[in-house]
């Protein structure tokens, strides 16, 4: 089969696009046939060599993946050939940058049917990482407030609508470019943090500040003055402490998302029920992800790429 692997740490030029074995799934594990991977931000920073995650050398990213089960090993009961899937695989294992992948049989869910299976690839971990933010780590519930900021983002419009859902009043903010989406999310106010100051735009103090944007350190401290005694502050900016106010009660929580089966199938029938909707800005061959990477390594990538592997 072609993989899409890096065999050292480095910069985007040690992907290398090779024939490998086709993987035997052993007990407990699945083969699948990979429909699409999608890129993320830790993919780039563990081929890196950023992240302290110990992958095993060569390694195949994209941990994230949708595909067809193709075979099945000893201990398998729920699962079979033939099943449309997605998962959220163990990081620190081969991902579906490749036309087969093996998973944890309970790393997998059946794939929503209502949106083609290689875009159901976007939905596992930034969808797990905004309910763990809001609802594990943040603690809302219905009647409280939250403020997202970065709402534009992926993460940002699948937490604007699951907070929304739950009954959270919920603040966000978004550029012009990316304001209509987060309103369609699900958001009850919108502030434009290229015009407005966030601290003057914010009247009502919130019970949880989910902050998903790159911001400088003392705006951030500064931020936590809208978040009232006793809330909460949580963050995905794992680079930077995420700050609190103990004289207040305010503490803070970091994301790093985890895996949850159950959450995922709940998160797969929010999309089949259309309370969900998988954003995919870019649909590319797997030949093309060194591109990518280094596309990444020079900038933020927005929105949400699937990598094809066919």
């Amino acid at each position: 089969m072609k993989a899409m692997r890096f065999h050292e740490v480095g910069g985007p030029e040690v992907l290398h696009y090779e024939d490998v074995d086709v993987p035997t799934p052993g007990p407990g594990q699945v083969r699948v046939r990979v429909a699409a991977s999608a890129f993320n931000a830790a993919d780039n920073g563990m081929r890196a060599g950023f992240l302290p995650i110990p992958v095993v050398l060569p390694h195949v990213p994209g941990y994230d993946v949708s595909g067809t089960v193709d075979a099945l090993g000893d201990n398998v009961e729920d699962l079979a050939v033939g099943d449309p899937v997605i998962g959220f695989l163990p990081m620190e294992r081969d991902g579906g940058a490749a036309q087969y992948v093996l998973a944890p049989a309970d790393a997998l869910v059946p794939a929503p049917t209502t949106i083609p299976l290689p875009d159901a690839a976007a939905l596992p971990s930034v969808a797990l990482t905004a309910w763990q933010a809001l609802f594990d780590d943040g603690k809302l519930t219905a009647g409280q407030r939250v403020l997202v900021n970065g709402a534009g983002g992926v993460v940002g419009k699948y937490a604007t609508a699951l907070a929304k859902r739950a009954g959270v009043h919920v603040v966000a903010t978004a550029s012009p470019r990316s304001a209509e989406a987060v309103r369609a999310a699900g958001a009850d106010e919108v502030v434009d943090h290229t015009t407005t100051d966030l601290l003057d735009a914010v009247t009502e103090q919130v019970d949880v500040l989910l902050n998903l944007a790159p911001v400088d350190p003392e705006r951030f401290a500064a931020l936590v003055a809208l978040v009232r005694d006793g809330g909460k502050v949580v963050s995905t900016t794992a680079f930077m402490a995420t700050p609190s106010d103990e004289a207040r009660g305010v503490t803070a929580a970091t994301v790093f998302v985890l895996p949850h089966r159950e959450r995922l199938a709940e998160l797969v029938s929010l999309v089949d029920s259309g309370a969900l909707h998988v954003e995919v800005t870019r649909r590319i061959p797997l030949t093309d992800l060194p591109a990518l990477h280094a596309e990444a390594t020079a900038g933020r990538i927005p929105g949400k790429v699937v990598v094809l592997p066919e």
